[in-house]
């Protein structure tokens, strides 16, 4: 059986489907790839792909499922009237709606009295990209799937890391009364449950990540993507979807599947969005992988240019009961572009490495709660051990200065702070020193003060005081921190007026070349 929250109304989108439209699953033959590798010891062989087609238990209208093989394969699809809502299942008590939401829109599939299976999407994406695996593993588990925050027409309250969407979604289960479960999870989605598995590994029975990473990219690329965003809208995000997500010979023969991806992204909210680019950026594990104590399987696209092999192998090499699979002719969203293929992997790992309930106590949560509002994207920093022991009568130097390098890297970027650590020399290093405690431990860490009203004030200050060689790297952050060029324009027309034309001007010519530089979207 299928249930479904129900869904807020939409707003017309012109020129493309509902908000949140399933796949227009295969429209023409692709060949089929290879079997996937596997590596591991004793890692067993998946099951063979069902030779009929499959139906999908979705909430609205889309094309009919056509990918295994033996399945027929329309040329065309005709939309049909929307098919009565399934019923809908007990859900958390509503909250106001002044109060960030601590839950996550849901819906189940499969038998009640099964084991539940927790799937968890990509960036961008909906609990859609998974509707071609659910068929078959809804008939083992009772399969539960989520939306990010703002994706396919979920409520709009953005989660600013990692650990909050984790925590959001501990949050909802608990609601259902969901104790103990199977996670598998796509790119984000997969940060979320190596999250689960660091802070709350007594809820973990088995744990697969799908195109997922220890540390995605870098924290310059996605604060870099928000800034686009924020600029240009979803657009350009939309418009690059799917070279990210799939092949180029997929692309080229799917046309249909390429059209639904691009709609699943423009019909996201872009504030969610970015406050996702903000999460990923933050996302650290690299140095816990050894902590994570579940059977895992860690499934990558052989050709995937986002999250890759050699991602995947950091993964395995880091997790102790970590295995690989390798899926040929398959990009970022392998569950789309191979679905039986990744179908079957999932079903022998969650069949084979399920782990029953441990009879101790479970372990006490290893990350602190949310980040402060002044510094509202904390990378996940905090997965010590222990928490820092208080300040004594004055803050210690060395935590001054971790705390100015983490603050310092997030405003400026990692390249400028690499860039002037590596031109710094014995005689600047102690000058080095006293900008990252002082201006970058202190000033800027302090909570009176967001970050975009103290980039106001730094530019405005770099201007009064004729300080332009900074002026550049501080657009940047002001870019970073959440200031649109139209804000940014108006800090500079009122230096005009107290600081001067002349300066001012020399200002708004560096401002916009970092504007241009930093807002134009990929080609």
């Amino acid at each position: 059986m299928s249930e479904t929250i129900p869904q807020p109304p939409h707003a017309p989108h012109l020129g493309g489907p509902a908000p949140h439209p399933g796949p227009p699953l295969l429209a023409t033959p692709v060949p089929g790839p290879p079997a996937p590798q596997m590596t591991g010891p004793g890692f067993p062989q998946p099951v063979a792909p069902p030779a009929t087609p499959v139906q999908q238990p979705v909430p609205v209208p889309h094309p009919p499922a056509a990918d295994h093989p033996a399945a027929p394969q329309p040329q065309h699809f005709t939309p049909q009237p929307p098919a009565p809502q399934p019923p809908t299942p007990q859900t958390p008590t509503p909250q106001p709606a002044t109060e960030a939401p601590r839950t996550l829109q849901y819906r189940f599939d499969g038998p009640e009295d099964a084991p539940v299976l927790v799937i968890g999407p990509s960036l961008g994406t909906t609990w859609h990209m998974w509707d071609r695996q659910i068929p078959e593993l809804a008939q083992h588990w009772r399969v539960f799937r989520y939306d990010l925050p703002g994706h396919g027409g979920a409520p709009a309250h953005a989660a600013p890391s990692v650990a909050e969407l984790a925590d959001r979604l501990i949050a909802t289960l608990d609601g259902l009364g969901v104790q103990r479960f199977g996670y598998a999870g796509c790119s984000i989605g997969g940060a979320v449950g190596a999250d689960l598995a660091l802070r709350h590994p007594h809820r973990v029975a088995s744990l697969a990540l799908v195109a997922s990473s220890p540390r995605f990219g870098t924290a310059d690329e996605f604060r870099q993507r928000g800034v686009i965003v924020r600029t240009n809208g979803l657009e350009p995000m939309a418009r690059t979807a799917p070279e990210r997500w799939f092949t180029p010979g997929f692309a080229a023969a799917q046309p249909a599947i390429v059209e639904w991806a691009v709609q699943m992204v423009r019909t996201t909210d872009p504030g969610c969005y970015i406050a996702a680019c903000e999460a990923l950026a933050a996302f650290d594990i690299r140095d816990h992988l050894g902590r994570i104590g579940v059977p895992t399987l860690v499934l990558v696209g052989a050709e995937d240019q986002v999250t890759g092999p050699a991602e995947a192998r950091t993964l395995v090499a880091g997790i102790p009961d970590a295995r690989l699979a390798l899926v040929p002719g398959a990009s970022h969203l392998a569950p789309v572009e191979q679905p039986a293929a990744v179908c079957d992997l999932l079903l022998t790992h969650f069949s084979t490495a399920w782990q029953d309930a441990p009879t101790a106590a479970p372990a006490a949560p290893l990350v602190p709660g949310p980040a402060t509002p002044a510094a509202p994207f904390a990378p996940l920093a905090g997965i010590a051990p222990a928490p820092d022991a208080p300040e004594a009568v004055g803050p210690q130097r060395e935590s001054r200065h971790e705390r100015g390098v983490k603050v310092r890297r997030e405003v400026l970027g990692d390249a400028h702070v690499d860039a002037v650590n590596a031109s710094a020399d014995p005689f600047t290093e102690d000058f080095q020193e006293l900008v990252t405690r002082y201006e970058w431990g202190e000033a800027w860490s302090r909570d009176g003060l967001d970050r975009r009203t103290r980039s106001c004030v730094t530019l405005t200050a770099l201007v009064a005081s004729g300080h332009l060689e900074g002026l550049a790297a501080h657009t940047r952050a002001a870019l970073r921190n959440g200031l649109t060029p139209a804000e940014i324009k108006e800090v500079l027309l009122q230096t005009a007026v107290y600081c001067g034309i002349p300066v001012a001007g020399a200002a708004f010519a560096i401002a916009q070349s970092v504007i241009q530089e930093e807002t134009t979207p990929p080609a």
